[in-house]
């Protein structure tokens, strides 16, 4: 059975974490944001964003990374990272999959990348961009995900009624 999660760490931009809402929305994933978080979520950037979509998410917080973990042991937890070397589409989506990103001003703290080495994956790119945006690399790896998974649970195309 394959779920899907996406996690943030310590989010900072409203605007960021209202298009994710809106990823989530369209394709039925969990949200969970660990604080602390760079805004408010009544913030009206952060709605603005996310238009409509807050009613369609289910959204998930905690007061830190080692509470996230804990109510979610058995899960296939993913770190998205630039200093990784296994790029992501190695990864082996099964199971409840809980994709991680970092805070973007900093990623995430080495003291969790060096416990989950082993599960840390990046989105190749040129070495002189430093990174993409959050919400961006997201996207990448929430549908990639999808598509290792058939697209399960989602519309592939419009109908003609």
């Amino acid at each position: 059975m394959f779920n899907l999660n996406v996690v943030l760490f310590e989010p900072e931009i409203p605007q960021n974490t209202g298009n994710i809402v809106r990823t989530c929305a369209a394709v039925g994933a969990r949200l969970h944001l660990i604080k602390p978080l760079g805004f408010s979520v009544r913030d009206r950037y952060l709605k603005r964003a996310g238009l409509d979509y807050w009613q369609m998410v289910e959204i998930e917080y905690y007061d830190n990374i080692s509470e996230f973990i804990n109510k979610n042991i058995g899960g296939n937890f993913i770190f998205i990272t630039k200093k990784a070397s296994q790029p992501y589409d190695k990864i082996d989506f099964s199971g409840n999959v809980f994709l991680v990103f970092g805070k973007e001003t900093a990623g995430l703290p080495e003291n969790i990348l060096n416990e989950f080495w082993d599960r840390c994956y990046r989105i190749p790119m040129k070495s002189d961009a430093r990174s993409l945006n959050i919400s961006n690399a997201v996207a990448i790896v929430v549908y990639e995900a999808l598509k290792q998974n058939g697209f399960s649970g989602l519309k592939l195309q419009e109908s003609n009624d």
